[in-house]
């Protein structure tokens, strides 16, 4: 399995919500130490997605962090992604074939059986979202709570990114209950600024 990228933030791309052109975001963020970004812009066509991914990867590499793009394990091969992020359901196996054992391979999950799944599928990791009340994460029923993350993360031996209202105020508590690390959007999006306190909580 490959290993999460350290610090244990992930960044997970709205280009709606962002303060600055994505590449020009994703530059100021690597810059400030973030090592981990995900392509989250499943609505642009294919070409756009991948011209995208790898003006993200371009500003990635001098920093030595990694981008990973949302949805399909294609699109990330040819974007020269370090790997995928796949939606809950998806084959964790067939993407690993595409990509190589190298490639960083995610999934989302909501509950109990979405973390099954994706540890018998092989997965490096799983987002569990929300963890918290978030506009970013609608439709996927009520947040678990601190204590439903303990729950399900002492359940499983993969790890846990938590997702969907984290900030830098309760960071911290994810990762005593049990999270491996944290995944934020639209903060980051709206105010980049705002990395520094979160890779503060982290590190405490």
């Amino acid at each position: 399995m490959m290993a999460i990228p350290s610090p244990r933030l992930l960044a997970i791309t709205d280009r709606r919500q962002a303060a600055q052109p994505l590449p020009d975001l994703a530059a100021r963020l690597f810059a400030g130490g973030l090592r981990w970004l995900s392509l989250r812009e499943r609505d642009l066509d294919e070409s756009r997605q991948v011209a995208l991914a790898r003006a993200l990867v371009e500003r990635a590499r001098p920093w030595g962090a990694l981008v990973t793009l949302h949805g399909d394990p294609g699109l990330a091969l040819a974007a020269g992604t370090d790997g995928v992020h796949l939606p809950d359901g998806a084959d964790v196996a067939a993407a690993r074939r595409r990509l190589g054992p190298g490639a960083l391979v995610g999934l989302s999950a909501h509950d109990a059986e979405g973390i099954s799944r994706a540890e018998a599928g092989g997965a490096d990791y799983v987002t569990l979202s929300p963890v918290f009340p978030s506009p970013s994460k609608p439709g996927y029923g009520p947040p678990v709570g601190m204590e439903g993350l303990r729950q399900l993360a002492a359940g499983t031996s993969i790890p846990v990114i938590a997702l969907g209202g984290v900030e830098s105020g309760n960071v911290a508590g994810c990762l005593a209950a049990g999270a491996t690390g944290a995944a934020v959007m639209g903060a980051l999006m709206r105010a980049p600024d705002t990395l520094s306190d979160l890779l503060k909580a982290l590190k405490g």
